[in-house]
C-alpha cells in the first residue's frame, strides 16, 4: 500500500528546493476536512526519531491491528470525506450523465463520487470545494516536476504561438533522442504518446525480429491496456495457481482467448523460475518472443529486484534468443537521470518510457539498439502515429530534459526521499508494528507485512483492502492527495520540501497511533 503523508505547513519552506524551481505558494491555505470546521486547539504533532529505513520486515513480535478499530477508523474518515466534498458530489452528478461513470479513465473511478479537481502548483493540487492538497499521487508518477513548473509552462506556450500540430518532426525531437540516447545508452529512439501504445509497439517489433509469437511478463505486473499484455493481473490468490505454470487470465472482457494465451506469466525474483518456463515453452513449441517487465515492480507498492536477479534475467533471455524489454514507464526519469537502466546497471534490448517524459503533456518513447530498430527502419515493422513527436510535448520534454530534472533535482529527490524512508521507519519501530518502507528516489511505500515482499503472491498474501482503504481516507482529510489502493507507491516531486516531509510523518505517525491505542 503507498501510504505518504507530506506536510501541510502554514508557510511552505523552500529549503532543499532545486534551483530554477520557484517558491511553492503560500495561499490558498489548506482547507480543514472536518464537517464542523478546524478544532478550538490543534494537537501537538507526534515525533519520533528517524531510524534508518532498513527495507525489511521488523524482527521479533509486532503490535497486530484490530480489525474492528480499522472498520470504524473506516466509516468515521469515509463520512468526513463525504461531508467535505459536496463540490465533488455535485459535479459528479453532472458528470455522470455524459461522461462514462463521470470520470475520463475507470482507474479515476471512487464511490460514492471522485474528487474532482480544478489546478495545481508545485506540489499543491486544489479540488472544486477549494480544498489544498499536497500530491504524492502525482498523476499516477507523471508530474515527478511538479505541477505548472514555470520552465515547462514557458516552453509549451512559446512552442503554442508558433504552431501546435503538423505531423511532421521539428528539431525539439531531435534534441530530445539525443539526451534520451545520453542518459539510457540506447542509440535510436521513436516518440508515442502514451505507456500502453509504447509497450505495444516495443512488443510487436521483439516479434518482428524473432519470429515468435509468444510474450513472457511478470506475474501481476502491469503494462498498459492493450490486450498483449492485460493478462494476469489483479488476481486474487485462490486463483494464481501454480508459480511454475501461472494461467494466463485476461484482465476484463473483450479480450479473445487465443490472445490472451499467448501471453505467459511468471513470478518476479525468481530466474531459477524463469529458466525453467522457458525451456517448457521451448518444448512446447512456443518459443518465446520477449520478456517484458519491470526492473523493480511499480504496481505492487514497491518491491526491489533480489540482488543478482536482473543480472541473472540479461543473461537468460540473451542466452535464449529473447528480447528484454524494461518497461520504466514508471521508473524512467524518476529514480535516476537514466531510470532503472542507469540505477540498476542493467542494459535491455528495449526500454518503454511515458509518464515523467512530458512533463504533464501526453507522451511516450521507445529506446533501442541498432538491431532491435532495424525492422523499423526497413518497414518491416510500421511504428506510426498522427501524434508521435507533437510540438507540444517535445518542446515539453525538452524543457523537461535539460532545464529540470537536473542532478540538483535528483539529489534534492533522495535527501526528501531518504528523510520519509528514515522517518517511517522511526515511526514504524516505536510502535512495532508489522510495517517497512522501502523506496528509491522519488518512488517509495509503506508496506504493511511481516514478511518481506518479493514479488505479486507475497504482496497480495499480506494485503488489507480495508487497511489500505483507511490510509487513504485518511491523508485525504489532512491534505494529502494520494493514489488509492495498496497497488501504488507514492511519487515524490522535485518542489517538496522539508516542511513536506514533516507533515507526511506527523500524518503517518497519527494514523499509527489511532489504530494502536
Amino acid at each position: 500500500m503507498a501510504i505518504l503523508h507530506p506536510s501541510k505547513p502554514s508557510e511552505p519552506s523552500d529549503a532543499g528546493v532545486p534551483q530554477g524551481a520557484p517558491p511553492a505558494p503560500a495561499d490558498p491555505t489548506p482547507v480543514d476536512a472536518s464537517p464542523s470546521g478546524p478544532p478550538a486547539a490543534a494537537a501537538p504533532a507526534l515525533r519520533f526519531a528517524p531510524v534508518p529505513a532498513r527495507m525489511e520486515p521488523p524482527e521479533g513480535p509486532t503490535v497486530s491491528f484490530d480489525p474492528d478499530r480499522i472498520a470504524r477508523l473506516l466509516e468515521e474518515e469515509s463520512h468526513r470525506l463525504d461531508e467535505s466534498t459536496p463540490g465533488s458530489a455535485a459535479t459528479f452528478a453532472r458528470a455522470k450523465r455524459t461522461l462514462a461513470g463521470g470520470v475520463p479513465s475507470s482507474y479515476q473511478a471512487r464511490k460514492p463520487w471522485p474528487i474532482y479537481l480544478t489546478r495545481g502548483d508545485g506540489q499543491y493540487v486544489w479540488d472544486v470545494d477549494g480544498r489544498r492538497y499536497l500530491d504524492v499521487h502525482n498523476a499516477f508518477g507523471s508530474m515527478v516536476q511538479g505541477h505548472a513548473h514555470p520552465l515547462i509552462t514557458e516552453a509549451v506556450s512559446r512552442r503554442m504561438a508558433l504552431g501546435t500540430h503538423f505531423a511532421a518532426p521539428t528539431e525539439d525531437a531531435i534534441v530530445v533522442a539525443e539526451e534520451l540516447e545520453r542518459r539510457f545508452g540506447l542509440p535510436q529512439w521513436r516518440f508515442l504518446n502514451s505507456g500502453s501504445e509504447a509497450t505495444m509497439d516495443a512488443i510487436r517489433l521483439a516479434r518482428a525480429i524473432t519470429g515468435r509469437d509468444t510474450v513472457l511478463k511478470i506475474f501481476g505486473s502491469y503494462h498498459g491496456h492493450h490486450d498483449y499484455v492485460m493478462v494476469s493481473i489483479g488476481l486474487s490468490e485462490e486463483h494464481m495457481g501454480d508459480r511454475e505454470d501461472y494461467p494466463s487470465v485476461a484482465y476484463g472482457a473483450g479480450i479473445p482467448p487465443s490472445v490472451t494465451a499467448m501471453t505467459v506469466a511468471v513470478p518476479f525474483n525468481d530466474g531459477d523460475a524463469l529458466e525453467r518456463r522457458i525451456v517448457r515453452l521451448e518444448a512446447e513449441g512456443r518459443a518465446p518472443a520477449c520478456l517484458i517487465m519491470e526492473a523493480a515492480l511499480m504496481n505492487c507498492g514497491v518491491i526491489l529486484p533480489e540482488p543478482g536477479y536482473l543480472d541473472r534475467v540479461r543473461e537468460i533471455t540473451r542466452r535464449h534468443g529473447i528480447v528484454w524489454i524494461v518497461d520504466e514507464v514508471k521508473t524512467g526519469l524518476t529514480i535516476a537521470p537514466g531510470g532503472a537502466c542507469e540505477y540498476f546497471a542493467i542494459q535491455p534490448d528495449l526500454i518503454c518510457l511515458a509518464k515523467a517524459l512530458g512533463g504533464g503533456l501526453p507522451s511516450a518513447a521507445i529506446g533501442a539498439t541498432h538491431e532491435m530498430m532495424e525492422p523499423v527502419l526497413t518497414g518491416r515493422v510500421c511504428m506510426v502515429g498522427t501524434y508521435n513527436g507533437n510540438p507540444l510535448v517535445m518542446a515539453a520534454a525538452r524543457a523537461n530534459l535539460l532545464e529540470v530534472m537536473t542532478p540538483a533535482a535528483y539529489d534534492h529527490l533522495e535527501h526528501i526521499n531518504r528523510r520519509l524512508l528514515d522517518e517511517t521507519q522511526g515511526v514504524i519501530d516505536a510502535y512495532r508494528i508489522a510495517a517497512y518502507p522501502v523506496g528509491i528516489r522519488s518512488k517509495g511505500v509503506v508496506a504493511f507485512s511481516d514478511s518481506k515482499l518479493v514479488d505479486y503472491e507475497t504482496f497480495k498474501r499480506a494485503q488489507d483492502e480495508q487497511l489500505m482503504a483507511l490510509a487513504w481516507l485518511w491523508n485525504m482529510n489532512r491534505g494529502i492527495f494520494a493514489t488509492p489502493g495498496r497497488e501504488e507507491e507514492w511519487t515524490l516531486s522535485i518542489r517538496m520540501t522539508d516542511d513536506d516531509v514533516d507533515h507526511y510523518v506527523s500524518v503517518f505517525a497519527e494514523l499509527i497511533d489511532a489504530l494502536t491505542r
